[in-house]
């Protein structure tokens, strides 16, 4: 009974949540439809599912009955953008979380270190990685490699902070009861620093993936030729705004599912912290 309320309650969350979006859309092709606005520069949500469907799909075969190519041609751009996007933010993740989680505990866990390095961070921290472009484009030229170097960049600082910050906040009332029970100093890394740090970890593993996500974008419309944001940038020149649009939702939809897919590892990861199984 328990289970059934309690996903009842979850598909009552998510029906609340579409109200809103719902809404949004029908206002938007009522304005569509009574010519508030120009089609051209902003078509209604049929026009945009209709780019969208076609942006997915793979390519139709050449109809000669039809006198040329469909009217809709398909051309699976969605399915090759999306992949090449969400590979150079994995990559660039994957190297940029790898870097700053042992810096960060390093950096949380010796004092002396932290003051040696923390102004040089916090130096570089603000400095957005868009302000990189420029050198990223002369270091490594243009394709995957800036992208990814962007987006190491954009990733590095929310989880080096985070973790730095879970290491420090550890509650000093576990850290005495360990040294009292005899714990080493690696044991007492590995046993209660680490674990209670865990948190915070993974609250800037969250944010660093969001932030890459943006960063992607970015980079593709200067350096990359493909992704998503290439293709944004494409459209903007022949003034596709359907397929703008279309690009966009795209966006939007990966970045809901990356957001979702951390938050669940993250509610697994942390089911034993107080308050997650409520």
């Amino acid at each position: 009974m328990a289970e059934n309320a309690m996903a009842a309650s979850k598909w009552r969350d998510v029906g609340v949540g579409l109200v809103v979006p719902a809404l949004v859309i029908a206002l938007w092709q009522l304005a569509a439809t009574l010519g508030w606005a120009n089609p051209q520069m902003l078509p209604s949500p049929l026009a945009v599912a209709q780019r969208w469907w076609a942006y997915l799909l793979p390519l139709q075969p050449y109809d000669s009955a039809a006198g040329g190519w469909l009217a809709w041609a398909l051309s699976g751009e969605l399915i090759v953008d999306a992949a090449g996007s969400l590979y150079r933010v994995i990559v660039g993740f994957v190297i940029g979380a790898g870097l700053a989680l042992p810096l960060g505990l390093v950096m949380g866990a010796r004092p002396r270190v932290y003051a040696w390095l923390n102004p040089m961070v916090q130096l570089l921290r603000p400095i957005p990685p868009i302000a990189y472009i420029p050198l990223s484009i002369l270091w490594f030229g243009l394709g995957n490699p800036p992208a990814i170097f962007l987006i190491v960049l954009g990733a590095f600082f929310p989880v080096l902070m985070n973790t730095i910050a879970g290491v420090r906040q550890v509650d000093g009332i576990y850290l005495r009861a360990a040294r009292n029970l005899g714990a080493s100093g690696a044991t007492l890394f590995v046993r209660v620093i680490l674990p209670a740090a865990v948190p915070y970890i993974l609250s800037g593993v969250r944010i660093g993936i969001g932030t890459a996500f943006i960063v992607v974008i970015v980079s593709e419309m200067i350096a990359v030729n493909n992704g998503l944001g290439f293709r944004i940038l494409e459209a903007r020149e022949y003034f596709w705004s359907d397929k703008i649009i279309a690009g966009m939702i795209s966006i939007g939809l990966i970045g809901l599912a990356i957001d979702v897919g951390v938050t669940r590892l993250n509610n697994h990861l942390l089911r034993w912290h107080r308050g997650m199984d409520n």
